[in-house]
Order: structure tokens, then sequence, then C-alpha cells
């Protein structure tokens, strides 16, 4: 069944704005926020990230129902319908969660569509600034504003082409030896730190970065977490993928997105995979080597 991607949008758009509005309330509140450990590296999990999810997977449920459609969300456990759809919807209610409970203001919502295991239209709200970026499959990236959101601005990466120049985004929260031996030996110009992936690929896209490099270890990020960001970042003219090139696949039995991921303005983007791979099997030589010697 084939659908109308901006039929879809016009939907998917009042609902993401919603789910935004929920968690400013409780941002802003003063009420406890009831935290609690997920476990098994999960992270925390609150009260406004399980109010949000329950908004926009009752709000979309109720719009394109179950028969056509599957949902995944992070909030609410994967019985495995979603492997016999082609059309899933994939929400992270609250992208950002520690930087949520410690009022960074750097964390998102994502609401993303993957259509065939890849990302085919996609949201991200970032709150406490106002915004929301949605992006069509070739139809291209668009924000539009708190307050205006009818006034809706087209959106493209930099055209930056010398790594020299490059700005480089990173996480406030999961740094690991590997992440920081490759940051600080990979030619950039600076480094800007920002939590949520959602709002890293938004700050490529909105040209205050260039690239943004993700290694997974014991865990690793979930399929909510790419699907609205990437199609975002690519609709703006962007690239994502791993380190060897090959695309991010959704919507598998593992939701897990396991390997070293890359995403760029798309200049130098296999330049920046290959001095990216290099280092990294440099790290692992060194650390290989250091636990040999007695």
């Amino acid at each position: 069944m084939n659908y109308n991607l901006s039929d879809l949008m016009a939907i998917a758009r009042p609902i993401a704005w919603g789910g935004t509005e929920i968690l400013l309330r409780y941002y802003n509140s003063a009420d406890d926020l009831q935290i609690r450990d997920k476990g098994e590296e999960q992270g925390d999990v609150t009260i406004a990230d399980l109010a949000a999810n329950e908004f926009i997977l009752t709000e979309l449920q109720n719009q394109f129902g179950i028969d056509n459609f599957a949902y995944l969300t992070e909030e609410t456990e994967d019985d495995g319908d979603r492997l016999t759809h082609d059309w899933v919807w994939m929400i992270d209610p609250l992208d950002g969660t520690s930087d949520f409970i410690k009022h960074t203001g750097e964390f998102a919502l994502h609401i993303g569509l993957a259509y065939k295991q890849r990302p085919i239209l996609g949201l991200v709200a970032i709150p406490v600034a106002g915004k929301l970026f949605t992006a069509i499959q070739a139809q291209g990236t668009y924000l539009e504003n708190l307050g205006s959101i009818n006034d809706r601005e087209v959106m493209q990466v930099s055209d930056k082409n010398e790594l020299t120049n490059f700005v480089a985004i990173a996480s406030r929260n999961h740094r690991s030896p590997d992440l920081e031996y490759i940051l600080q030996r990979i030619p950039k110009a600076e480094e800007l730190v920002v939590g949520s992936i959602g709002g890293k690929l938004a700050a490529i896209v909105e040209t205050r970065a260039d690239f943004y490099l993700s290694l997974s270890g014991k865990s690793a990020p979930k399929d909510w977490d790419y699907c609205a960001p990437e199609i975002i970042l690519t609709e703006a003219g962007g690239k994502l993928s791993h380190f060897d090139g090959s695309l991010l696949i959704y919507n598998k039995p593992d939701i897990s997105q396991w390997g070293n991921i890359l995403a760029s303005n798309g200049h130098c983007h296999d330049q920046l995979c290959d001095r990216a791979n290099i280092l990294c099997q440099q790290f692992r030589s060194l650390l290989k080597l250091s636990s040999e010697i007695p």
C-alpha cells in the first residue's frame, strides 16, 4: 500500500508539537520527575518520557491504526509485531534524558517513519529552542519555529570541504576512551559539545557543526535514536553511514545500531570515515599491546 508522505507529515507535525509541549511542561515544573534507572545500561527514564510517549503513540495509532503501520518506541515493550510490517513509526519521546534531568536544555523528540527498513519521513523537535525539523524523502528538510509554525525555512548543511575547517560535534555524557582518541587526532577546527543524537544532527543541519562520530561499546544507539535524525540530515544534503560506508538498516530483530557511525555535511564523508577507521584500529592495537606488557 502506498501513502502520500505529505499527508502523513501534515498529521504528524501537530503530534510532534504536542509532545514538545508536554516535555516543556515537565521541564519547567518543580514537580518530582520520578526518575528511575531502567537498568542494563539503558539509562534513566522520567515521568516526562512516559507522558510524551503515551501521547505520541496514542495519537499516531488513532490516526493510522495498527493494520498497516507498526510502532516502535523507547518506552513501550517491543512485541515484535513490527517485523511483519513495511511501515514502522519509530519514536523517541525524549532523546537526551540525562540532559533533561540536568536542565542543560539539550534534549530532543524524535518521530521517524521507516519503510522497508529505511527512513522516509522524520520529525526532530528541540523543545527548549522551540524548533521542529521536518523531512520527507526527496522533498528536503525544513525548520519551523514555535510561534510561527507556518513559516518554514529550507535547511542545507554547510558547504565546507576542508577537514581542517570542520567543526566536530560530540556527546557530553558518552565519551569513551576510543572516541576521545579519535577526536584528539582527526583533523578539525574545533569541537562542539551537544546532548542528544537528534540535537547533534540538527546542529549539522543548521551548519553549527560538520560531523559527528558514534562508537558502540557494551551498548549502542537504537533505531529510534537515528531514524528521524538521519533523514533530516540526509535531506539537508548530509550523509550518515558506518565507517565502511554501509547504510543503517532499521526494523531488524535487534533494534541496536551496532558499529561505528559517522554523520557529516556530506563533503569529505568518505575521507572522514577512512581517517576515523584507521584511528579506531590504531587505538585497538595500542590497547592490545598495553594488555600484553607484563
